[in-house]
């Protein structure tokens, strides 16, 4: 006999959930889902699905983990699809073309990965985790076609990106319209009574509900998250838009990425990027819209609890101690790594573009040479302009690549 779980009670159940949240498609519904597992004792099936197209997370993709693993807080199972058979076909929800499939292989290795950093955020001893292959991947073609019966083209190409597509005369691939419909046999087969995703999610989790329905079993409800904007405070956080702060980097990094984010995100990183409380919350708005307090104290107490969250607190302060050190107090980091060059590098000059690579600064010419005409390149102090200098390093030199990126020389 099934152990019955005291939940707590619906409306403060509710107000979690709808922290930071889209929308709840339909609210009504959930809260009749949240009452019969109240009363049963028995915990809802709450589904995140995600393709590992990439195997490093961000704090973008941190915002719908954080749902999951408050539903996991308030006593509901989580359950975390990776699909490595729908990363396959390759996910075309917000795309402008069609997204490069990956090999099974692939993907199975990236959700491994994507696994141990999301139990940074979730309860791993808690967390189901499961691989669409497992069932998708017996479906014969008779059930495709059936599956695909179940569906509309008319309706599939109500998307918003498809129809950009079809206006822009980009081709659309069959596989790519299969997408949400295999999407949508997740939900049914691990009967899934929520459903989360960000907003550019929205089409495909409404697919799940249809196609459960189809199935003979009660729909899910839909949960949306913000998509979070990166630290450039323009466009989403991507890794390939280097706008992003991750949740496996060094301290270091995550202090000084978050103190680069513009004031204006400081609120919704609060919201949507950590645990605070609601009533801490409300405490930050109050202080965001006082003009007497310096947004920068609430922004390096931000950079303190994310690096907190994701590390610890005392490498917190030690990143905020670096950080003053380096940029309040235009010192230079206790800790700097050698940099061994030849004598003759020393003697007869070394190109500071080669200098760069050598320290391991850029990934290429090409970039060390912007990173030369943009003022972002120092020895000693001592700004350096032009991308084809020869530089004659000497023992101790101090080499200051960008913000952080130092090395000391040595012969």
């Amino acid at each position: 006999m099934e152990k019955k779980i005291a939940f707590p009670p619906v409306n403060e159940q509710m107000d979690l959930i709808k922290r930071g949240t889209s929308e709840i498609i339909p609210e009504e519904e959930l809260v009749e889902k949240l009452e019969k597992s109240y009363k049963e004792g028995k915990p809802l099936n709450i589904k995140l699905g995600c393709d590992p197209t990439r195997p490093d997370l961000h704090l973008g993709h941190s915002v719908v983990l954080r749902k999951l693993a408050q539903f996991q807080q308030l006593g509901h199972t989580a359950i975390l699809i990776i699909g490595d058979f729908t990363g396959m076909i390759g996910d075309p929800s917000g795309r402008n073309s069609s997204r490069p499939p990956l090999t099974f292989e692939e993907a199975r290795k990236n959700g491994k990965t994507y696994f141990e950093q999301a139990s940074k955020i979730l309860d791993p001893q808690k967390t189901k985790i499961v691989y669409n292959s497992e069932w998708l991947g017996k479906m014969t073609f008779e059930d495709v076609i059936k599956l695909a019966s179940k569906y509309t083209v008319a309706r599939m190409l109500e998307r918003d990106d498809f129809t950009k597509r079809m206006k822009n005369g980009i081709p659309i691939s069959m596989h790519e319209i299969l997408y949400p419909l295999a999407q949508a046999m997740d939900s049914v087969a691990i009967e899934s009574d929520v459903e989360l995703g960000g907003t550019d999610q929205k089409f495909n989790l409404l697919v799940g509900r249809d196609i459960q329905r189809e199935y003979g079993l009660a729909p899910q409800v839909i949960l949306t998250m913000p998509i979070l904007v990166g630290t450039d405070g323009a466009e989403k956080m991507s890794k390939s838009l280097d706008n992003y702060i991750g949740i496996n980097e060094p301290p270091n990094e995550i202090y000084g990425k978050t103190l680069s984010i513009p004031d204006e995100l400081i609120y919704t990183y609060y919201e949507l990027a950590t645990d605070v409380s609601n009533q801490e919350l409300k405490i930050i708005k109050q202080q965001l819209d006082n003009k007497e307090v310096n947004p920068r104290d609430l922004k390096r107490a931000l950079a303190r609890k994310l690096v907190s969250m994701y590390h610890s607190e005392e490498a917190a302060l030690e990143a905020e101690r670096e950080f003053d050190q380096i940029f309040v107090k235009k010192g230079l980091p206790d800790e700097i790594p050698d940099l061994k060059l030849d004598k003759s590098d020393s003697e007869k000059g070394i190109d500071i573009l080669d200098l760069i690579l050598k320290a391991g600064f850029a990934p290429s010419r090409s970039e060390a040479r912007r990173l030369v005409i943009q003022g972002g390149v120092s020895i000693d102090g001592e700004k350096i302009s032009d991308p084809k200098l020869v530089v004659n390093p000497k023992e101790g030199s101090i080499l200051k690549v960008g913000k952080r990126n130092f090395a000391k020389i040595s012969i």
